[in-house]
């Protein structure tokens, strides 16, 4: 029984398993982008993401960690560098699986797993925007005020640019007539 084990195995040993997700990462890390299977991708997800946080603090003991797991120099400075320097601003996420369809030879189900902030396709408009409006929470209690404001300033503040979208929709409806 495998109650409460959630890490997939693979079908390999302890170290294949290890070497085989240290292999993908690298190669992820250096192509921003692999085809696998569903399975190995959804596993080197939960390997890679814990590092590429870890990239983005260059201290030589961070750098050393990533080594450990990774064992290649060039991928450890490709995420040190142009890697953690696109996903500064994010805060997890770093990767999408994208699924493919069944493969030819023995059916197994295809993925293509990718760095987000790499794909040119999906991340033009959205990356602008994010940066542009500020963070919306769901919580209730409206805006901050300044300093200074009080309740009935903000009301009018707030009601005043309303009356004027109205003043010009009767304006451009007369102008229409």
């Amino acid at each position: 029984m495998r109650h409460g084990d959630k890490v997939n195995n693979l079908s390999r040993t302890a170290s294949h398993r290890r070497a085989l997700l240290s292999n993908l990462a690298i190669q992820l890390i250096t192509h921003k982008k692999i085809v696998t299977t569903l399975a190995k991708a959804k596993a080197l997800r939960i390997y890679v993401e814990p590092l590429i946080t870890k990239g983005k603090e260059n201290s030589t003991h961070q750098r050393r960690i990533v080594f450990s797991y990774l064992q290649d120099k060039e991928a450890v400075n490709e995420l040190f560098g142009t890697v953690a320097a696109k996903i500064a601003g994010r805060p997890g996420g770093y990767t999408r699986i994208i699924k493919l369809g069944a493969r030819v030879g023995d059916n197994a189900e295809t993925a293509l797993i990718e760095l987000v902030d790499f794909n040119e396709i999906y991340g033009k408009g959205k990356g602008e925007a994010k940066e542009a409006t500020a963070k919306k929470t769901r919580r209730a209690g409206g805006g901050k005020k300044k300093a200074g404001e009080t309740k009935a300033e903000v009301a009018t503040a707030e009601v005043a640019p309303a009356e004027e979208v109205k003043k010009e929709t009767k304006k451009e409806k007369k102008a229409a007539e």
